[in-house]
């Protein structure tokens, strides 16, 4: 199946999902050859095991709290905070309260 992106110009709500939250996936929004922008959806408790992305990040917390695992410590991030890493910088996540989080990738 196809995904559907946002297209230049098109407005994306990205306003916290509330009590939607517990059904609703993760979901790229859109995605060049310069930057992808992904709303990921976790539930408590969930892991996603130390990996790296291919350019520098953006991690912004939208709603719920997550633990953010990256340069040899854990930051907890909750609504309304976000982090930055550089390219290929391996980092973790654990979500302690159901979340979704913004995910900016910049193509290196």
């Amino acid at each position: 199946m196809a995904m559907n992106h946002a297209v230049p110009g098109e407005v994306v709500d990205v306003k916290p999902f509330g009590s939607s939250l517990t059904t609703t996936k993760t979901s790229t929004l859109f995605k060049t050859e310069q930057i992808e922008v992904i709303r990921i959806v976790m539930h408590n408790g969930k892991v996603i095991p130390e990996h790296k992305a291919p350019g520098a990040i953006i991690v912004q917390c939208l709603e719920g709290r997550v633990a953010f695992t990256a340069l040899g410590k854990t930051e907890e991030l909750c609504a309304g905070q976000l982090l930055y890493l550089e390219a290929e910088e391996p980092h973790a996540l654990h979500c302690l309260e159901d979340a979704s989080i913004l995910v900016t990738i910049l193509s290196s």
